[in-house]
């Protein structure tokens, strides 16, 4: 890997940290953002020259703090050339100058929540915010995310997202960057489950790229969980969040086969399955469910479980995981939701009483440009013998999907169909 593309690697995975290093000193987003990018590009120009360091993401942060001290420390000039007071610069400067992230680090507010991350994910879910921006926000400065990726994760236009991100900032301007108090935590905790989850999401299923699934973005979702079930561990969904992602997670490495290539969860070799995920993530289902009625991740827990508990892909109680999606729907209702029921209805019953559900759900606008829908449609139409109409499915979904290890398994499954590789 060239040094130019190991810092940009780098770079993406630690931005959200890099970000909040440097809103914790500047108290100001789009300032804190600059400062992560500017060490971006201090790190593009010195490592082709001088070789990648030894640990390129300390480099990063330590890029990152400096540009973010230049940034107080000309802050500093302007107001003693406005004021012309020395002596309320001296003090002014003596403040904000000498190793504040080392004070910061040791303060108390650091044992309550000892990751820097998941501190300014708090932060950032302001109540000032509607929950859609607080999410879209976070997942933009802090997971990494582009606006596209988050848009497809909303099932929402990108010009929508962006606005939203945009006026989020807006809002923002002038707040406290400070980490709220226990009460205001409990508050923002749904906005803050809702990034970690979808960090996870588009890791386990990346929405664009050569790749199926970035791993390390489900790695730090799953460190988060685990996180907050220490900070929160009296909240059931804590726990239901924890437990959704540990058992996900186990199936991560059965996902590809030898060459790369997808495989579906019916046909994965269920060996290479975590066992040790699967315990933990049983163990977290178990404890959300000792403290009350299951909420939404509870409830996609439970079903994920029904698979981690077969034996076989023939073993698995279909019935169980359809009834697990009629709580969920009821709880939550939204088309992706009926979009999944209907998925487990094809393996429960059979595809003839899937296939109207999908047809039905053909007209949601927000699955109408959604590749899953017409990779299901043609997964059922294949199933009831119909080559021609899957072949079409098949070539629709590939035609929507922005991921290339995606768009390589349907179009195999239409060529198959039709006895000649499909374009």
């Amino acid at each position: 890997m060239s040094p130019a593309a190991l810092a940009a690697g780098v770079w993406r995975i630690e931005r959200g940290r890099l970000v909040g290093a440097a809103v914790r000193l500047l108290r100001d987003l789009d300032e804190a953002e600059d400062c992560a990018q500017d060490a971006l590009v201090a790190a593009l120009e010195a490592w082709p020259r001088d070789g990648p360091p030894a640990s390129p993401a300390a480099w990063l942060m330590t890029a990152t703090r400096h540009k973010a001290l230049d940034r107080l420390r000309r802050r500093a000039m302007l107001e003693r050339e406005h004021a012309q007071l020395a002596a309320d610069d001296a003090a002014a400067l003596r403040q904000v100058v000498p190793d504040f992230v080392d004070q910061l680090d040791a303060a108390r507010d650091r044992a309550e929540i000892g990751d820097e991350l998941l501190r300014l994910i708090f932060i950032a879910c302001h109540p000032v915010l509607p929950r859609e921006a607080q999410v879209a926000l976070t997942l933009r400065l802090l997971g990494g995310l582009e606006t596209a990726e988050i848009a497809r994760a909303f099932l929402l236009p990108e010009a929508t997202v962006a606005q939203r991100i945009v006026r989020a900032k807006k809002a923002l301007a002038g707040q406290a960057f400070e980490l709220p108090g226990a009460a205001e935590r409990t508050q923002r905790l749904a906005a803050v489950l809702a990034v970690v989850y979808l960090i996870f999401n588009e890791g386990h299923s990346a929405g664009s790229g050569a790749s199926l699934m970035r791993p390390a973005l489900c790695d730090e979702a799953l460190r988060l969980a685990r996180q907050l079930q220490h900070l929160q561990p009296g909240e059931a969904e804590v726990h239901g969040l924890a437990a959704l992602l540990e058992i996900q997670a186990s199936r991560l490495s059965a996902r590809l086969d030898a060459q790369g290539r997808p495989v579906l969860l019916p046909d994965q070799d269920r060996r290479r399955w975590d066992r040790l995920l699967i315990g933990r993530g049983l163990a977290a289902l178990d404890r959300a469910l000792g403290l009350g009625e299951p909420g939404p991740y509870t409830l996609q827990a439970a079903i994920a479980a029904c698979h981690a508990r077969a034996a076989s892909a023939a073993d698995t109680d279909w019935g169980a995981i359809v009834a697990g999606y009629d709580r969920l729907l009821a709880l939550e209702p939204s088309p992706v939701v009926a979009l999944n029921r209907a998925v487990a209805v094809g393996f429960a019953r059979g595809p003839a009483a899937a296939l109207p559900l999908l047809q039905a759900l053909a007209a949601e606008p927000q699955l109408q440009r959604y590749p899953y829908l017409a990779g299901a449609q043609a997964d059922m139409l294949e199933r009831l013998g119909r080559p021609g109409e899957a072949r079409e499915a098949y070539l629709r979904a590939a035609a929507l999907t922005a991921n290339a290890a995606q768009r390589g398994l349907l179009l195999e499954r239409a060529g198959r169909l039709s006895g000649r590789p499909a374009d």
